[in-house]
């Protein structure tokens, strides 16, 4: 998908993570800044609200992928000055989380990343929930009654702390312990569905179209229930998000063998037009990843 991670070097869930971490994180950065903005005073808080938009809205990867450390350790210096402030750790974890799922290809450094990403995520989310993050390493039972108790007004800082687990699980996709802690993340964003069914225009339903759709039916994967997360997502994005086509055509379609689904989900991210507000960006990463698709179409199907 980008030059700095080349294909292969990451195993299928890695790059999967990959292409829906930064999806969620850019479409949530430009709300969560302009919540925190006002940290740095008047001056600066135009343009620290207007940043995660400007990402979001580029239409150059390579340009974002070489500014994006300079805000970043902005950002950590912003955090010391108000180590409590929950939408500033939140922005943080989303744009460390990017940055590390998509625009660094060593494997140590992706991990140091994505752990720093969580751990500002853990620190927005678990003051206000402490029986849940205790559970977080225990029996899924004790872990899902937890989870049942997280209200509306939890959503926000619940659907960042989900994706930068979701982050660090991508980064550290060798360890076994790790891969098993899916069913939790699954957990949480099913809780931010029930709770918001249109949070983030359908990205939590875009995660767990993905995970739906890892593996076949007959080895407990979740196909139909998959493509039905993969519409609702598409629904909610107005149909500009172009990142939920390929992730479509890339988990459901090839899963279930559906040649002709795959090809027209393809083609429509092709031919789309990548400028939409918000989208600019993964739009342009998603016609780079269908245009890969297309290409190996054949040999697959």
């Amino acid at each position: 998908m980008m030059t700095a991670i080349p294909v292969g070097q990451r195993s299928p869930w890695s790059r999967t993570l990959a292409r829906f971490t930064v999806l969620s994180g850019l479409l949530a950065a430009a709300v969560a800044l302009s919540g925190c903005a006002g940290l740095v005073g008047r001056a600066t808080q135009g343009i620290t609200a207007n940043l995660g938009s400007g990402i979001e809205n580029h239409d150059d990867p390579a340009t974002v992928q070489a500014a994006l450390p300079a805000y970043l350790l902005m950002l950590d210096g912003l955090v010391e000055g108000d180590p409590d402030n929950a939408g500033l750790l939140l922005t943080a974890a989303r744009l460390y989380g990017i940055y590390a799922g998509v625009f660094v290809d060593d494997a140590d450094r992706a991990r140091r990343l994505a752990t720093r990403a969580f751990g500002y995520a853990s620190r927005a989310f678990c003051p206000g929930h402490p029986a849940l993050c205790d559970s977080r390493g225990q029996p899924f039972d004790a872990f899902q009654e937890a989870v049942a108790g997280i209200g509306q007004d939890d959503v926000p800082a619940l659907y960042g702390y989900a994706a930068a687990w979701a982050g660090l699980i991508q980064a550290d996709s060798g360890n076994w312990s790790m891969i098993a802690d899916i069913p939790k993340v699954q957990a949480l964003l099913e809780r931010v569905v029930a709770l918001q069914p249109g949070h983030e225009a359908g990205q939590p339903q875009l995660y767990l179209g993905v995970l739906s759709t890892l593996l076949p039916a007959a080895y407990g994967g979740k196909p139909e229930q998959g493509k039905a997360y993969f519409e609702a997502a598409l629904a909610l994005s107005g149909g500009r998000n172009q990142m939920v086509r390929v992730l479509y055509a890339q988990h459901y379609a090839r899963l279930v063998f559906d040649r002709g689904l795959h090809d027209a989900l393809v083609d429509e991210v092709i031919s789309a037009d990548p400028v939409a507000p918000r989208l600019t960006l993964v739009n342009r990463l998603a016609q780079a990843r269908a245009a890969e698709l297309k290409a190996s179409a054949d040999d697959y199907f």
